[in-house]
């Protein structure tokens, strides 16, 4: 369900952690009950988190009460919280406390079988055995049962319930103690299937410190993150996890980030760059001024998108959803049918259709069904949360799988966005290059053009020192370059067009013919030269990433149909990228207005269609396509807030791995849902020759769960 903008805008608004969920359907009728408290305007559960989102004023005590059917506990969402919770879960309780109810009614009903083997079927001491069996083991499903059976709300412990007493009034007291605990050991297994599928998730929560070491007042001390504010400057020592987002201040090391954006390389850090917390410092010493609070970190807000994201029902678990909703009901009128109709105009025997009756309730359970789609969902955003991509819900997932076309930007996408020199050449074999490249970077030290910090950046690379270089008369000539006076002669760098402007001969035939082939290849050029004569040529080029190839060869082959490339960049360039990377189509020159049609335009064409830019300047672009992927997010709040999808590390090679793993959970979600409604199908057909028991019905329930549960965990090990 969607939370209503009006109970949005006007309630306050407090998430919840809730322990004790059982199935979904549990996790449904408890924000059915919370929605009805007086104080509650709106509530919405996420089953995939074991989360609950409240719209208006409520205890945790009327929370707790909401949810006594299932004896639910319910605690505040903060981080910390949070963490501790994923402790607790990690860390579980010994086998036989959990199970201990479980394990006194199996050895009842063990008991019960010695008594009647050793006594005989209608032995009183056996049958009062296996009637403790039943209570002992079904008590709170019979608790929740009849309370239902009493409002006439159907759910499958209602037709449990159901089930079981009449079993019980027609003296099959073994066989009800028998379906009695093998309905806990399937909501043992489910409960159990959805844990793992959640841990990934666990285990991110507790990839944090919950301490940080801070200077305060001249002194280092010890403090809980919740107590570390914005601009306290952290001590990260090596081997250390970093505790909070921030900017290093002092200090150079390298510091694994897989836990944030799925890199196995860990990162050079130094003076300036961003670190996050949860990361862990290997090398050197870091002093870190902290940027978030511990609730607005990275990681954090990774943990809460992700969560929300398994929250959010995709198509198929919507069609399941309704179809649940009408197949319980249905399927009560079929065990009526079954067994009243043969007694009454067919002659048949009344005990004997009445068990088959109770049959076809316990095969009808949907827990397979239910469990189908969120698990499935809940295991692969995980996944694809450790591998640092973040997918923003199952919809998105779905839709990622059916993709057909794909729009690439260029800055920051395919290429690095970071411009580099890829070209140095002197005209004439006497000229000092470096002497050259020293006067060359004095100059573009005192400019403003983006492409000045390539040649610093060269320059340094090179280790050529240019800061004793004395500048005279120094100068932008605005769209066309810049010109400074070093040792009495007068250096010009700019566009080949500025030096047409200078001198009447211009360029030579051969510099022309060199500037022409660059320029081809998508490079800027940039001439250096006095008054009189021409003295060398650079190259600047936004570098190609070293995986954009391989990406597109491989989504090729993973059978999309277009890749295309739109740029405001000028033609040739885009053209020159486009080949080298192998796409399908380039347009270049684009305004943003005419990225937006295209992609529109694509979705014409193809039906779905991605586009995959920076989450900020494509923003349009992203709003547009049928999936939004942002590269980059580590970090940025704004591509983490606007696009469907986030490839955390910058990196483009998770584009390929998220189609597989989408792919692979269509068809795990298809799979799971044809298998529990064949095997309810066969179970039920059972009836017409009469060879349906009560073992059978609920083995196959209690199979059909563990194949789906196991099927839809699979997609926890997809790897790249």
């Amino acid at each position: 369900m969607s939370v209503s903008k009006a109970a949005e805008t006007a309630a306050n608004k407090t998430v919840y952690r809730v322990e004790g969920f059982t199935c979904a359907n549990c996790a449904a009728k408890f924000e059915h009950n919370v929605k009805q408290l007086p104080g509650v305007c709106d509530a919405k559960v996420n089953f995939g988190a074991a989360k609950i989102t409240v719209y208006g004023d409520a205890t945790i005590a009327e929370l707790e009460q909401a949810g006594a059917f299932e004896n639910l506990k319910v605690t505040p969402d903060t981080p910390a919280r949070a963490a501790e919770q994923a402790e607790r879960e990690i860390a579980k309780e010994p086998f036989y406390k959990r199970h201990g109810t479980l394990l006194s009614a199996l050895l009842l009903l063990a008991f019960g079988y010695l008594f009647r083997f050793v006594n005989g079927e209608e032995n009183l001491l056996a049958i009062l055995l296996f009637a403790a069996s039943i209570v002992i083991g079904g008590y709170s499903l019979f608790a929740v049962g009849l309370r239902n059976l009493l409002r006439l709300e159907f759910d499958m412990k209602t037709l449990m319930t159901v089930a079981i007493i009449g079993a019980a009034l027609i003296g099959e007291w073994a066989e009800g103690a028998v379906v009695v605990i093998l309905f806990a050991i399937s909501e043992a297994l489910e409960r159990f299937s959805m844990d793992r599928a959640r841990q990934s998730i666990r285990a991110l929560m507790s990839v944090a410190p919950k301490e940080a070491l801070v200077r305060r007042n001249g002194q280092e001390v010890v403090v809980p993150v919740e107590d570390v504010v914005v601009g306290d400057i952290m001590i990260v020592k090596p081997g250390q996890k970093i505790a909070m987002d921030g900017v290093v201040v002092s200090g150079s090391s390298s510091v694994n980030q897989a836990a944030i954006t799925g890199e196995s390389v860990p990162v050079s850090k130094t003076v300036d760059d961003e670190v996050f917390a949860g990361t862990l410092n290997q090398e050197g010493l870091l002093e870190v001024k902290v940027t978030k609070l511990v609730a607005d970190t990275t990681i954090a807000k990774l943990i809460q998108l992700v969560e929300e994201a398994q929250g959010e029902r995709a198509p198929a678990q919507a069609f399941v959803d309704k179809f649940a909703k009408y197949y319980t009901p249905l399927i009560m009128v079929v065990a009526a049918l079954v067994a009243v109709v043969p007694p009454l105009f067919f002659n048949g025997d009344w005990g004997r259709w009445m068990y088959l009756g109770l049959s076809v309730l316990v095969v009808g359970c949907p827990c397979a069904l239910v469990i189908s789609t969120p698990l499935s969902i809940v295991s692969a955003i995980g996944n694809a949360a450790r591998h640092g991509v973040l997918v923003k819900g199952g919809v998105y997932l779905e839709e990622v799988g059916a993709l057909q076309a794909i729009a690439f930007d260029k800055t920051g996408t395919l290429t690095k966005g970071v411009p580099v020199v890829t070209d140095y050449r002197v005209f004439r074999p006497e000229t000092n290059a470096n002497e050259l490249f020293a006067i060359i970077a004095s100059l573009e030290s005192r400019s403003q053009h983006p492409l000045a910090s390539a040649i610093l950046r060269k320059a340094e690379e090179d280790s050529i020192s240019y800061s004793d270089v004395v500048v005279d008369d120094f100068a932008s000539l605005t769209g066309k370059g810049i010109k400074g006076t070093v040792n009495g002669t007068t250096y010009y760098i700019g566009s080949p067009q500025l030096f047409a402007e200078l001198r009447h001969a211009g360029l030579s035939p051969e510099q022309a013919q060199q500037i022409q082939s660059l320029q081809n290849e998508g490079k800027t050029v940039m001439v250096v030269g006095t008054q009189t004569e021409n003295l060398a040529l650079l190259a600047v080029a936004d570098e190609v990433r070293e995986s954009s190839q391989d990406v597109i060869r491989k989504l090729h082959q993973l059978g999309i149909k277009k890749t295309i490339m739109l740029t405001g960049d000028n033609e040739g360039t885009a053209q020159a990228i486009g080949k080298q990377v192998g796409l399908s189509d380039v347009r270049g020159e684009l305004l943003p207005q005419e990225k937006l049609d295209f992609i529109k335009q694509l979705r014409t064409d193809y039906g779905n269609a991605a586009m995959v830019g920076d989450g900020v300047n494509d923003a349009p672009a992203l709003a547009a396509a049928t999936v939004g992927i942002a590269m980059g997010g580590a970090g940025t709040d704004t591509a983490l807030e606007t696009a469907d999808v986030v490839l955390l590390g910058d990196d483009l090679t998770k584009l390929p791995f998220l189609i597989k793993l989408s792919r692979k959970t269509l068809r795990i979600i298809k799979q799971n849902i044809a298998f529990a409604l064949a095997v309810k199908l066969i179970a039920l057909l059972l009836v017409i020759p009469g060879w349906l028991t009560l073992w059978i019905a609920i083995l196959s329930d209690m199979g059909a769960t563990l194949l789906v549960a196991f099927n839809g965990m699979r997609l926890m090990s997809v790897k790249e």
